[in-house]
């Protein structure tokens, strides 16, 4: 036997008691003849202490850091005064009887027993060793937590876990397809799946009507720190239900967790917020809003209507809005402050940014003498603004105003520290538009995916505006990301021809990629909706961890490189030649 206990287990209890541990040497120290060890696994630590000039614990002296070490002794109470109160096993230490070395260590490329600034290559290259970090292990047990949960629960509400296939079939639906070629059928193609969207659909036309599956998903998409090609997420769907069904559902899940398993967080609200897509993009630029602070955008259009400034004007005559944040606290800001934020504006699309300054001295700013005083009491009265704030104006058309602000926003609940860490502001955002007109393709596109359902009352306008039908899509909204996306789905083919019909596909393409699925809704289909957590994401702001790689046993890094196994790699020519295929890289070769 490799050891009795685990390394964090032994108690004063335990005092007398002969043991076996096994782990590695997380510290190493000589004390005048005395050699004490840190002993770590992914339980604990524990001080062992031994007297090296004894033959049979020489090795003890020799011990370094991260070595696979067995040490049997028995547990003893510290000398008084000698106590740590910082380690669980602080009041004990073990006596070295006999000790082995299971496996060295080579130096490392970067410590593992503290905290330091290793850069993100190196810890990705290491990644079994960057693992070993208190840190990482701790972020890995909280996702196994929040897992187990989700399974816990779903299982006690009647759910079924069901696995769907990794191997499915190539279809349009937002993100580029992993592609995996057939070696029994050359030339064909499987394709990894984006999410099980049409699977889980399925199951509920086979009157699986409460289906649940820890799903891992593929997109071919570019990477940033809140994605990776692939991913987790909770897959959830339900028959027989409208969209409030599924909502209390997940709030109920959710809400339960972080009573169970976040002791160190705590809801905003409960019951949670629900904001309309409209509501939520007016009032806080973004349809992922950070609810916890304020800072709001306020439409100023109707009170500058009669401003002097021509910019105001002319941006109202094209058809723009002039929209505001109050920035709490920063009047006082100097023109080089100024002139950066006027900066950031226009990297996110602005033409510029105007400022008014409500300082004890009076009004200040870029917007200072365009800006009368009866419309500065106008603006204060409905921002709510005070001596000492700053206004940060923005007139443009509404969608880049919205973006321009939301960015904003965001940087000053950073900079300025506005957002309780400690507080998880969940809340759903419904009602979304079914399509977005893409002007690049001159074609409409999902703006959700494909499957939702429309709402009925807007069937209609398909014939007339498009851009009117609102879905009954929602999502679900954690501290400026979104966590979850769901919606009722189709269940009827006429409906769903209508959907691809407007998308562009022609009755030969809707055959080819969802004849599968069409057929299905024939055969008595339920109403079934559901929604799809995204449980890298929702650990990573549960973890407050800044990088979603941060909760990702072995991620990619952000050109989607494994660089612990060095992949994507070749295959080998005779992989290819089993598949039929040829490589044709003239085109790379040419651009490089």
């Amino acid at each position: 036997m490799y050891k009795t206990h685990t390394c964090g287990e032994l108690r004063s209890s335990h005092a007398g008691q002969t043991v076996t541990l096994a782990g590695w040497v997380h510290r190493q120290r000589d004390h005048g003849g005395v050699t004490f060890i840190d002993l770590r696994d992914r339980y604990g630590i524990v001080q062992v202490v031994g007297d090296p000039a004894k033959a049979e614990l020489a090795s003890l002296q020799n011990a370094r850091s991260e070595w696979v070490m067995q040490i049997t002794g028995v547990v003893r109470k510290r000398p008084d005064g000698a106590d740590n109160p910082n380690m669980v096993t602080g009041e004990i230490e073990v006596e070295v009887l006999k000790v082995e070395t299971l496996n060295p260590s080579k130096p490392l490329p970067f410590l593992v027993n503290k905290d330091e600034d290793t850069e993100e290559a190196v810890r990705l290259k290491y990644r079994y060793l960057d693992l070993r970090h208190d840190r990482m292990q701790k972020n890995l047990i909280l996702r196994h937590n929040v897992i187990k949960y989700i399974r816990d629960y779903l299982s006690d509400a009647g759910f079924l876990e069901i696995e769907t296939p990794m191997l499915f079939k190539t279809t349009p639906e937002g993100a580029r397809d992993f592609l995996v070629p057939s070696r029994l059928q050359p030339g064909n193609f499987y394709a990894l799946p984006q999410s099980p969207q049409q699977l889980k659909q399925l199951l509920m036309v086979a009157g699986l009507d409460k289906y649940f599956q820890i799903a891992r998903c593929f997109r071919d998409e570019d990477l940033r720190g809140d994605r990776q090609l692939e991913f987790t997420q909770l897959d959830l769907e339900m028959s027989f239900v409208h969209r409030d069904d599924v909502l209390a559902v997940v709030e109920s899940l959710f809400t339960g967790m972080v009573k169970d398993i976040l002791p160190g967080k705590r809801l905003l609200a409960s019951p949670w917020p629900r904001l309309t897509y409209t509501e939520s993009v007016e009032r806080y630029g973004s349809d992922k809003p950070d609810l916890r602070f304020g800072m709001e955008l306020y439409n100023l259009s109707d009170i500058l209507a009669q401003s002097d400034f021509m910019v105001f004007q002319s941006v109202l005559k094209a058809g723009g809005v002039i929209k505001c944040i109050i920035v709490p606290g920063c009047a006082e800001y100097t023109r080089r402050e100024v002139d950066e934020l006027t900066g950031f504006a226009r990297e996110q699309g602005a033409k510029g940014l105007a400022t008014l300054a409500l300082t004890a001295e009076g009004v200040k700013g870029t917007a200072q003498k365009f800006i009368k005083s009866e419309e500065v009491e106008a603006i204060k009265a409905k921002t709510g603004a005070n001596t000492g704030d700053l206004v940060l104006f923005i007139a443009d058309q509404k969608a880049v105003a919205n973006k321009t602000l939301s960015a904003l926003r965001i940087l000053f609940r950073d900079r300025l520290k506005l957002a309780d860490p400690n507080v998880l502001a969940f809340a759903f955002v419904v009602d979304f538009p079914m399509f977005e007109w893409k002007e690049e393709d001159k074609k409409w596109d999902a703006a959700h995916h494909p499957f939702t359902m429309p709402k009925m009352e807007d069937l209609p306008k398909f014939e007339t505006d498009p851009s009117e039908i609102l879905s009954d899509a929602y999502d679900m909204v954690l501290n400026g990301y979104e966590t979850a996306s769901g919606s009722i789905r189709i269940h009827r083919s006429d409906i769903q021809q209508k959907v691809f019909h407007l998308l562009g596909l022609k009755d030969e393409e809707i055959q080819s990629k969802f004849g599968h699925l069409i057929e299905a809704f024939e055969y008595g289909a339920p109403p079934h909706g559901g929604m799809a957590p995204g449980i890298d994401r929702l650990i990573m702001i549960f973890a407050d961890e800044p990088n979603i790689r941060e909760v990702i046993a072995f991620p990619k890094n952000q050109a989607g490189r494994d660089l612990m196994a060095d992949a994507p790699s070749p295959a080998s020519d005779k992989q290819l030649a089993e598949l039929q295929m040829k490589l044709d890289l003239k085109k790379d070769e040419e651009k490089k």
